[in-house]
């Protein structure tokens, strides 16, 4: 029987500390939400690859090095309220709650709202909740948040989204263009939302996130 703890362990030390994320807690976090339980049993050996895995037909978990990168750039508070976007089966939603005061999973395919609620209840989160709607809406019953964490990247980044921030409050992203991806960093700061660039990373595009291209002569 596969040795999954020695493997959330090596996929911390291996792919999470020595990419520069320092934060302990994420660390703490990482180690104890059992990521196998969160892709199709099939998917279970390449659980804690260094690579996103496809848990259904175009939707990813991240891959452990981004995801650990982008919760670091969030700079999650135990005070945090936090959507987590795109959640798929629940995994960044349990590790978040780890670090947070309440998390809200949101997802818009029925199964996988299913999923998720289900695996994130059997793993002992008590803080979180699984919701369904459109990823682009967000989910505004529930703003203002404190974080945004958008699981997949997207070439921009919806007001509607954007006016779900706290003051204060973070927004973080893999803004994709062309072929390059690079985490982006949202802060609302006097009613204003600024960006700022933080690394190269690569993550599997969401769908609904896309550009628009006019018509061209």
């Amino acid at each position: 029987m596969p040795d999954y703890a020695a493997q959330r362990l090596n996929m911390v030390e291996s792919q999470v500390r020595t990419n520069d994320v320092t934060d302990t807690r994420i660390h703490a976090a990482m180690r104890e939400v059992p990521r196998e339980q969160f892709v199709p049993s099939v998917k279970r050996p390449v659980a804690y690859a260094e690579a996103a895995v496809e848990i259904i037909r175009g939707r990813y978990l991240l891959e452990p090095r981004t995801f650990a990168k982008l919760l670091q750039l969030a700079a999650v508070t135990p005070n945090d309220v936090v959507l987590d976007l795109a959640c798929a089966t629940g995994y960044s939603t349990a590790v978040i709650a780890k670090l947070a005061k309440t998390v809200i999973g949101l997802e818009q395919d029925a199964d996988l709202v299913r999923i998720a609620s289900e695996t994130v209840h059997t793993t002992g989160v008590k803080n979180a909740t699984i919701a369904q709607g459109a990823l682009i809406d967000g989910f505004a019953s529930k703003a203002p948040y404190d974080v945004i964490f958008i699981n997949g990247s997207v070439e921009f980044i919806p007001d509607a989204l954007l006016a779900q921030l706290a003051e204060g409050g973070r927004l973080v992203a893999v803004i994709k263009s062309g072929e390059l991806g690079r985490a982006t960093l949202y802060l609302r700061e006097h009613g204003r939302v600024g960006q700022r660039v933080a690394f190269d990373a690569a993550a599997h595009p969401l769908v609904g996130f896309r550009n628009t291209v006019g018509f061209v002569f």
